[in-house]
């Protein structure tokens, strides 16, 4: 997908909503798979998602059946919501014949419109999936853990390390393939990565369990045009914890969300 169609997505739904499909076994109601609880969250909250974004590690987490339960999530997507945008969350970050490899599994064989990426190895490590039209790099810029400032800050001598990072990555790649990530939690550096780049979509998490605020998010984070993805994962998965409810619950919770987000 291209920005175009994210931005057509964006002005049709009212909404920058990416849904956060960390899915844990220990927390999805009792007697449901992880592949139907999906299926149900997918069905109860696409009319206000514009993106989905499985995080690999709950998936490997469970083995064979983990990984089959994403393959099959992200084809009942591309089904059902052929207009959605799917990332997959796995921040990977290596270089050579192994960052292609993990480009053709990604983006091949599962078939995701992106994925996440650690830049510390250097472009290297980022080229390869930059190779695929119309699929998309989003790297890590300024991300919300209490230990972020050990590296992301370090003074460069012409600014932050993650200034750096947003650079760099700008001179490989262009804002129809490279997207950064930029917690919701940090509103200065937020504002300072969308100075650096102005045309991008960010990728900002932290909305909802982790506090960050949505009228911060946009007031900082929008370009004009939307150029943002606004992920909520725990808040929206697991609004409700019964078999009979979690449905209804997510999708309020959505609604909810895209609400608070006021687009014209």
């Amino acid at each position: 997908m291209d920005r175009l169609g994210l931005h057509k997505q964006i002005l049709s739904k009212k909404s920058m909503l990416c849904v956060g499909l960390d899915t844990d076994m220990k927390k999805i109601p009792a007697g449901i798979t992880m592949y139907d609880f999906n299926r149900a969250i997918i069905d109860a909250t696409a009319r206000y998602a514009v993106a989905y974004k499985p995080n690999l590690a709950f998936y490997e987490a469970e083995g064979a059946e983990g990984w089959k339960a994403l393959e099959r999530t992200v084809e009942y997507i591309r089904l059902n919501y052929p207009e959605i945008f799917i990332i997959a969350d796995a921040k990977r970050g290596d270089i050579g014949n192994t960052a292609k490899m993990y480009a053709k599994a990604l983006f091949e064989n599962l078939d995701f419109d992106a994925v996440t990426l650690a830049p510390y190895m250097g472009s290297d490590s980022v080229k390869p999936f930059l190779e695929y039209k119309g699929k998309w790099a989003i790297v890590l810029a300024v991300t919300s853990n209490a230990s972020a400032s050990e590296f992301q800050y370090l003074d460069c001598g012409d600014g932050p390390l993650y200034h750096k990072v947003v650079k760099e990555m700008m001179k490989i790649s262009t804002p129809d393939n490279m997207m950064f990530v930029t917690g919701a939690t940090h509103v200065a550096e937020l504002a300072e990565v969308r100075r650096i780049a102005p045309d991008n979509f960010l990728l900002v998490p932290g909305i909802g369990a982790q506090g960050g605020s949505m009228e911060d998010v946009i007031r900082y984070g929008s370009n004009g045009k939307g150029g943002l993805l606004i992920n909520a994962s725990r808040s929206i998965l697991y609004a409700g914890n019964r078999i009979n409810d979690f449905e209804y619950a997510a999708s309020e919770a959505a609604k909810g969300m895209v609400e608070g987000m006021k687009i014209a």
